[in-house]
């Protein structure tokens, strides 16, 4: 969480408001492993991290709600009533979605008035979507006693992205948002919905991310495609998920379907496998085991279930030229954002000097590199 940040939100709030606010922060996350698994009812393991969205928040007695976001400088104002979503409505609909999904549940909402802003890197993959929303529901859960959990609150935020941004999101990125673990990372079951959190020592090694700033085009459309492949293995295979599924089962379909659908699903099956390994590998204080599941992970994305790009395989062939990363990856659902890499401590500085260089001259454009420390999930700032 960032003080300055939420003085900022405060006073921007208090300054068009005049009245004083709740305050929530809800993070962004990342995912250390187990990518394109949560629609599959299978693992990952999230993390929240210490970027995210700060909201204050407060009672309206107009007859209308109002939104303004500090980093896009836009008031939204809207009513409450009969919401849908509005085309092209970027960021606005994410918070109509929540409004609408609670208002789905029974529950009865008041007018309110609100601001904030974030530090999280636009297109990054940290989850900036899920951070808004269970920032909105957290806040409005709490504004008008609706008496959800947050086990609640996350399918509303969840729901609120199907309905409204139009993206079939499985429970991970607002899982994690929500429930994250200072200094850990959790172990999701993406089926049942529960995790237990695992205290990480990287030892002499740091998390670094480097965002490539590329979105290419197809993201949203290959991420349905992606999806609507598994269901089809999953429906042939009569199991309501490809967790349920092993290379044997899937070996059993050579013939009735594609190379592409068998090898995309055989990521699944494997990227599931290798987060229990990931797992193991904490349990053991194993580092090095780490560092070789998340290229085993990259290999994966990039060449089966093909969600990579030029930039992103870039940067992790050269994390693999250098003897001081231990292990990279892409990270979120693809076709840019960011690589995760675990990087020697004391050489940190040297190798983002050196892979943000490389970038540059083969890409004529900027790379940015973040650290980022495991962080609590969506709470209230006191």
């Amino acid at each position: 969480m960032n003080k300055k940040l939420v003085k900022k939100v405060k006073r921007s709030f208090e300054v068009q408001f005049k009245t004083k606010p709740l305050i929530v922060f809800s993070p962004g996350r990342i995912n250390l492993i187990g990518e394109h698994t949560d629609y599959n009812d299978g693992f990952s393991f999230p993390a929240a991290i210490n970027k995210g969205i700060t909201l204050a928040i407060s009672k309206s007695a107009l007859n209308v709600s109002r939104v303004y976001a500090i980093n896009k400088e836009e008031l939204y104002e809207f009513t409450t009533e009969n919401i849908k979503p509005l085309l092209d409505g970027g960021w606005k609909n994410y918070i109509l979605g929540v409004v609408a999904e609670l208002q789905n549940l029974g529950k009865k909402l008041g007018n309110f008035n609100s601001v904030f802003a974030g530090n999280i890197p636009g297109g990054a993959g940290m989850s900036s979507s899920a951070a808004l929303e269970n920032s909105f529901v957290y806040g409005l859960n709490d504004l008008f006693e609706l008496g959800l959990t947050k086990n609640e609150m996350i399918l509303v935020s969840q729901k609120a992205e199907h309905n409204f941004a139009r993206v079939k999101c499985g429970i991970m990125d607002q899982y994690a948002s929500m429930f994250g673990v200072k200094k850990s990372a959790l172990l999701l079951d993406c089926r049942t919905i529960e995790s237990k959190p695992y205290k990480i020592d990287f030892k002499e090694y740091k998390l670094m991310l480097i965002n490539t700033n590329v979105k290419h085009d197809l993201s949203e459309s290959a991420y349905n495609d992606r999806r609507e492949v598994c269901e089809k293995i999953s429906s042939l295979l009569q199991i309501s998920a490809l967790r349920d599924a092993s290379k044997e089962d899937l070996d059993e379909l050579i013939g009735k379907i594609s190379d592409e659908e068998y090898q995309k699903a055989l990521y699944i099956i494997n990227e599931n496998n290798r987060v229990k390994q990931f797992s193991e590998a904490i349990n053991k204080d194993d580092i090095a085991a780490l560092g070789d599941l998340l290229y085993q992970s990259h290999e994966g994305l990039s060449n089966k279930y093909k969600v990579s790009c030029e930039e992103l395989d870039f940067l992790v062939d050269s994390a693999k030229e250098c003897p001081n990363v231990l292990g990279a990856r892409m990270m979120g659902g693809g076709f840019g954002g960011c690589t995760i890499n675990l990087v020697k401590k004391h050489e940190f500085k040297v190798f983002k000097k050196d892979i943000a260089r490389k970038f540059r001259n083969k890409f004529k454009k900027e790379c940015s590199v973040y650290s980022v420390k495991l962080s609590e999930g969506t709470h209230l700032v006191k």
